[in-house]
């Protein structure tokens, strides 16, 4: 995994992004980079968090040199982050999990969703909860949000969903450099 590929200035220009949003869209220039459109996702993902980030994306049209992603999020609605990520890929975004940020649980479908992806941070798995029961899978179709595919799509190994659920309850497992490259996300 590299990591010098971008300079620590890009950083510099990402972090002042406010933290108390869950999704923050922010045109921005760097004198290296050109124009860059950035965007920061952080807390927990929860339905509402699409939207946001599309209205964001189309209040910043024009070009942008780059589109950043910047991931520090415990996670959250396996569904919402799912369209995110989608959204994500189809507009041309590079994902960075900054030093210090975490992309934990349903965080790795917008880690997925990356055409680049670089890993500074912790990535952990936790075993998903769904919030209806067994409905869950029914309620993921209906909304095309079916995780397996959805790696896929993202050309991450889908047997990464299964490596989730092996993970106990109320514990996270924190993913080796050798197992992101493994799955396909590094």
């Amino acid at each position: 995994m590299r990591r010098t590929l971008f300079p620590a200035l890009l950083l510099a220009v990402l972090l002042p992004l406010p933290a108390q949003a869950r999704v923050v869209v922010e045109a921005t220039s760097n004198s290296n980079l050109g124009p860059l459109l950035a965007v920061k996702i952080s807390e927990e993902i929860a339905p509402g968090d699409y939207e946001a980030l599309m209205q964001g994306i189309r209040a910043n049209p024009g070009k942008h040199g780059r589109r950043i992603a910047l991931l520090d999020s415990i996670g959250g609605s396996v569904a919402e982050a799912i369209r995110m990520g989608r959204l994500l890929r189809e507009t041309g975004f590079e994902v960075i999990v900054p030093s210090s940020g975490v992309c934990q649980g349903s965080c790795i479908y917008l880690l997925a969703a990356g055409k680049r992806r670089i890993i500074r941070g912790a990535v952990a798995l936790h075993r998903p909860y769904y919030p209806g029961g067994d409905s869950w899978q029914s309620e993921l179709n209906r909304q095309n949000a079916n995780p397996r595919s959805y790696l896929r799509e993202m050309d991450v190994r889908p047997d990464l969903v299964d490596a989730m659920h092996q993970v106990a309850p109320g514990r996270l497992r924190l993913l080796s450099e050798q197992e992101l490259a493994r799955y396909g996300l590094h």
